[in-house]
């Protein structure tokens, strides 16, 4: 029997609270975006993907900000390994959570993998970690949009995620979707209706 449970979107997300390179706490219930919060679930400092994809939000850090956008990367990883992800990565504009319990990466829907050894920029891979993914909640701390990978290939880029943002948020302000539930109740009330 597996316990992975996907978000829906519209209902609220799990409660999340991270201690912050740098120092202090990151609780998701504290933050008061204009529009969302983009949370960035990375693999780990043994990630060449993640570090790609992190160096690419770092840039755009700006962008979602205009936007009213805040933005929290965060990983299973350790301080230390945590650290040396902000520091090598160079990712000066955005916060990176640590010490995410591997229940908690769970909670929110993300799958799990063991790790392999050593990887192709020569860090260990953590006995177990999450895969990534990326998730929009909304101020009042439902959710918006979900990307979950079981994969670290193929990830998105920001650029296009911008120019939807401006289109949810600005032009249409377009709802959650993916938010059935129950599809034999929607189903059902379909047929009524």
């Amino acid at each position: 029997m597996t316990d992975l449970v996907p978000l829906i979107p519209r209902q609220p997300v799990p409660a999340l609270s991270v201690p912050l390179v740098g120092g202090g706490d990151w609780t998701l219930a504290e933050q008061t975006p204009a529009h969302f919060t983009l949370l960035n679930f990375y693999r780990g400092a043994h990630c060449p993907q993640c570090r790609n994809q992190l160096q690419e939000l770092n840039r755009k850090a700006g962008d979602f900000a205009e936007r009213g956008v805040g933005i929290l990367a965060l990983s299973c990883d350790p301080k230390d390994r945590a650290e040396q992800s902000k520091a090598d990565w160079e990712l000066g504009d955005i916060a990176i959570g640590y010490d995410l319990p591997l229940e908690e990466a769970r909670r929110w829907g993300l799958y799990m993998s063991t790790g392999r050894g050593m990887t192709s920029i020569g860090i260990e891979e953590p006995a177990l970690f999450s895969e990534p993914g990326v998730f929009l909640v909304r101020p009042d701390g439902t959710l918006y949009a979900a990307i979950v990978q079981t994969m670290p290939f193929v990830r998105m880029h920001f650029a296009p995620l911008i120019a939807a943002l401006d289109t949810a948020i600005i032009a249409k302000d377009y709802p959650a979707r993916g938010q059935v539930a129950d599809l034999g109740k929607a189903m059902a009330d379909q047929s009524a209706g």
